[in-house]
């Protein structure tokens, strides 16, 4: 069959195998992605697979300012060497990833991060939400897990779009980086701060208590 180059690009993004392979990858498996990952993860030219399980102790705390000093993001990103840590591929992956949690704030770094709690919390609205619009009981199920899917490519770093490409997610951004320095990539935490996040802001509320004080007297 015909496969563009344009799925031939999402498979070498998603994996870090070379061009060649992934098109190859690709014949084999009728066009179907996910087959193609299998294939290649089992002739081992996955690049990423390959390298997810080897220790990544080095890397940077990097720090990213926005919106004027009102939005500010710590971000730790590790990888295996600390000659990679100081490549321009890396530094590039770190700012674009600290600008990604400024802009997206994130809740997690992955999907496996989330708390049971949270997805029965979140399984529980979208039940009462399906519920509530009528669905029919035997598709409630497949309607939870398609919002599931949805929260996670908004509270999860790794599934969330790339700002600068929402064409890629941000782990195909770091797979692709991963294939250009041959090092195992992953960003172990984040801190993402807004100015007076949290706090009680008073102003309006005092100046309405204040009107409504002098109106009485009136």
């Amino acid at each position: 069959m015909e496969i563009s180059a344009q799925r031939v690009k999402e498979l070498r993004e998603k994996t870090g195998a070379g061009m060649m392979d992934c098109k190859k990858a690709l014949s084999e498996s009728a066009g179907d992605m996910e087959k193609a990952i299998d294939y290649l993860r089992k002739k081992g030219l996955a690049t990423a697979q390959k390298k997810s399980g080897r220790a990544a102790a080095e890397g940077t705390v990097a720090s990213y300012i926005h919106m004027g000093g009102k939005t500010g993001v710590l971000v730790e990103v590790n990888c295996e060497t600390d000659f990679a840590a100081r490549s321009q591929d890396f530094q590039n992956l770190v700012k674009d990833i600290a600008m990604q949690i400024a802009a997206m704030n994130p809740r997690y770094v992955r999907k496996e991060e989330v708390t049971e709690e949270d997805l029965n919390r979140e399984r529980e609205i979208y039940k009462e939400q399906a519920k509530a619009s009528g669905k029919p009981e035997h598709i409630v199920e497949k309607i939870i897990e398609g919002k599931l899917k949805d929260f996670y490519k908004e509270a999860c770093l790794y599934d969330q779009p790339f700002v600068k490409d929402d064409k890629l997610t941000v782990e195909q951004l770091i797979n692709n980086v991963i294939g250009k320095i041959g090092e195992n990539i992953r960003v172990r935490r984040f801190a993402r701060y807004v100015t007076g996040e949290g706090l009680e802001k008073r102003s309006t509320d005092l100046k309405a208590e204040v009107e409504g004080m002098l109106g009485q007297q009136g």
